[in-house]
């Protein structure tokens, strides 16, 4: 059994290799950056201008992104695996990122059946950013709708999947019928990045994320109660529906915002929980939660600092790298199932 001091060692630990992996990150790349500019870039101005633009540009909106990705995917994972009781639950199990991914379909693939410069503006980053917002949302309000009538959770659940399954068979159609050209921009889309989003993007990005996570937060009470079942939670007076639909509303703003924005990134959300699991060994969410944004943030800006290759002027796909790293996880997560602390 872990004191508060221990946990409190964890936790300064998780906020100094997150700062090590947060300037590292924008450290490295086809051009190295030594820690010094960096430090003199954020707080005040340096000598080369080159290396001024490239912090404050890019690699330092990379960087925060890289932070909200990864903590917002672990925290979806951890909600999602708490709700449903089940470890092999991810963020994106209620259809959300199938959702995403048809609204993206429509404009991408879709887009040639307008023509002009119609097709031009819909094939926008906004309007692919706006579309893929909407599909999650329309997904969302499904799944909502149907919860309402739905008391057994296992039931959203396989509902979330059949939508998701629906999502992709009208995607399979419209690729069919689509181009070289726009299959390609779909399949890049599909890779995800962190390194297209603007300061006035990571805005919007980071509110809507916040407002999520607040309401995470709101529903720690209720997630801890989960854990013993339906019947302990209901002796404790929480509400069920509400804190159901409060645990659904916060995993679709954060991981539907996320996919928006970034793509759908895959395995981080699944694997992240487990591993954070692991070294705190405790079921309590006042202490997983913080726990899963930490290390959700770190993994992220690891993986992101390896698809770079530094001192390259390539950058392999996000989504390559994380499932490099969430496989190997999920296929021991299914080898020890029995043993999981859950």
């Amino acid at each position: 059994m872990k004191t508060n001091k221990t946990y409190k060692l964890q936790f300064l630990l998780l906020f100094v290799i997150l700062a090590l992996c947060f300037f590292t990150n924008i450290s490295l790349g086809s051009v190295s950056i030594p820690f010094k500019s960096i430090f003199g870039s954020l707080f005040s101005t340096i000598e080369n201008s080159t290396w001024e633009v490239i912090i404050t540009n890019f690699r330092l909106p990379k960087a925060i992104t890289a932070i909200l990705v990864g903590s917002g995917l672990g925290i979806s994972g951890l909600l999602m695996q708490t709700l449903f009781r089940n470890p092999l639950a991810g963020p994106f199990v209620l259809g959300i990122s199938s959702g995403a991914s048809l609204g993206v379909a429509l404009v991408i693939l879709g887009s040639g059946l307008f023509g002009g410069a119609f097709a031009i503006a819909l094939a926008s980053k906004w309007s692919i950013v706006i579309a893929a917002s909407l599909g999650s949302f329309l997904v969302l309000m499904s799944v909502l709708a149907v919860s309402h009538r739905v008391r057994d959770t296992m039931a959203i659940l396989i509902i979330g999947l059949m939508f998701g399954s629906i999502t992709a068979a009208v995607v399979s159609v419209l690729s069919y019928f689509s181009s070289a050209e726009q299959l390609q921009q779909y399949i890049f889309w599909g890779f995800g990045s962190l390194s297209n989003l603007s300061w006035n993007e990571l805005l919007i990005f980071s509110g809507i994320y916040f407002v999520g996570l607040i309401l995470s937060i709101a529903s720690i009470k209720g997630l801890n109660s989960l854990l013993l079942g339906d019947n302990y939670a209901k002796s404790l007076g929480i509400n069920l529906k509400k804190n159901r639909f409060i645990i659904i509303i916060a995993t679709s703003l954060i991981a539907g915002t996320i996919t928006a924005f970034a793509g759908p990134i895959a395995f981080i959300g699944l694997a992240i929980p487990h591993l954070t699991r692991q070294i705190f060994t405790t079921s309590n969410h006042k202490i997983l939660l913080p726990a899963v944004c930490l290390f959700g943030a770190i993994v992220m800006l690891i993986c992101d600092s390896v698809a770079q290759l530094p001192g390259s002027d390539y950058i392999l796909p996000i989504n390559a790298i994380t499932a490099l790293v969430g496989a190997p996880v999920v296929i021991w997560l299914l080898v020890r199932q029995r043993k999981m602390m859950f």
